[in-house]
């Protein structure tokens, strides 16, 4: 949801040179200036390195809905992926930006009884010892997306109902994918002026978002 989005948008700004994806699949989108990996095995990225050297930000938004895999499974989506790819990313491009979509609640001090919360601090702390010079640390609420979508579970349908009618009274228990991926692309090229912290939480995001606006 919000990597395809993201994808739009660097496409669309002239100041992007070119980008690169690393997916399963392909995406279906055709651009002259997108250059396409299918890439398989998630935990290795030892032969897409090349492809890595030279890259100016990075945009992590790969992730599983809690309950939706084993926790094992979800461990090694959560931290695993994440921190394999950082590896390789740091090898060619040490001076890349590297923005990484985690979650309302995540936990760095790994005390958390919610695996959800340990294992998003875990990619948290990784990322922030691997020495790039700048790491955004995304913590949305509730996504709402834009366009419908078939959502992964009851909560999920009854939040997609439910948003627009307190999103109101409640402004910072969610935002909206656009915002998001707008927000994530412009913390990657620009930084996030005025907000120091390397972790921006779901009020910080609008923030961003509304700036950007």
């Amino acid at each position: 949801m919000i990597g395809g989005l993201a994808l739009r948008y660097a496409l669309a700004d002239p100041g992007v040179g070119a980008v690169t994806t690393i997916g399963r699949r392909a995406t279906g989108v055709r651009h002259p200036r997108l250059r396409e990996i299918e890439h398989g095995d998630f935990t290795d990225f030892h032969s897409v390195e090349a492809e890595l050297a030279g890259q100016a930000a990075a945009l992590f938004c790969l992730g599983v809905y809690t309950g939706a895999v084993p926790d094992e499974e979800f461990r090694k989506i959560t931290v695993d992926y994440t921190v394999a790819f950082a590896e390789a990313l740091f090898k060619g491009s040490p001076g890349a930006v590297f923005c990484l979509l985690s979650g309302a609640g995540a936990d760095q001090t790994g005390k958390s009884r919610i695996s959800f919360a340990r294992y998003k601090g875990m990619a948290e702390n990784a990322l922030l010892s691997m020495g790039f010079p700048r790491v955004h640390l995304f913590r949305p609420g509730y996504i709402y997306s834009v366009k419908p979508r078939a959502e992964p579970n009851i909560t999920y349908r009854i939040m997609r109902w439910v948003y627009p009618v307190i999103r109101p009274f409640y402004p910072n228990i969610g935002i909206s994918s656009e915002d998001l991926a707008k927000a994530m692309l412009t913390a990657g090229l620009q930084g996030t002026p005025g907000h120091s912290s390397p972790v921006l939480e779901n009020r910080d995001i609008r923030r961003l978002a509304a700036e950007i606006a």
